[in-house]
């Protein structure tokens, strides 16, 4: 019976170390432009050079809502600088994004702005916590009396 229970301590601290490695990772929060923000000032087509960026990540849209928007569009939109007809226009001065699988694309309504720099493509990969799961545990068993 101390044995059982031996085994048993041994197994729950395996597990406790188990968890401790493959600990979860949340989604990122990153501030388009950093401290500028959504403008003309910033080249938006280089600000997500040197980041990756993942599924269920948030991006942080900050302007001044009199001048400027912000519009998820797809790739076409992008490209052309139109706001195209399944498009989201944001228009707070405060946005918060989050990001899809695969591409992302964001521009300005204004097409002379956007043209100037105001668009951004990002991909972002799957899941941050999707990659962190590959270790399982498999048929763990204790045997009674020994």
């Amino acid at each position: 019976m101390a044995r059982e229970g031996e085994i048993l301590a041994i197994l729950v601290l395996f597990l406790m170390l188990l968890l401790l490695h493959f600990k979860t990772t949340q989604a990122a929060t990153y501030t388009v432009g950093d401290g500028l923000g959504w403008c003309p000032d910033v080249s938006m087509e280089s600000w997500p050079e040197n980041k990756k960026f993942y599924s269920g990540d948030t991006l942080v849209f900050n302007y001044d809502a009199d001048s400027y928007d912000v519009v998820v569009v797809d790739q076409r939109g992008h490209d052309t600088c139109t706001v195209t007809a399944n498009a989201k226009v944001f228009d707070s001065g405060h946005d918060q994004i989050k990001l899809v699988f695969g591409a992302n694309y964001f521009i300005t309504s204004n097409p002379e702005d956007c043209q100037l720099g105001m668009k951004m493509a990002i991909s972002a990969a799957s899941h941050r916590s999707a990659r962190k799961s590959s270790a399982t545990v498999t048929n763990v068993r204790i045997k009674r009396g020994q």
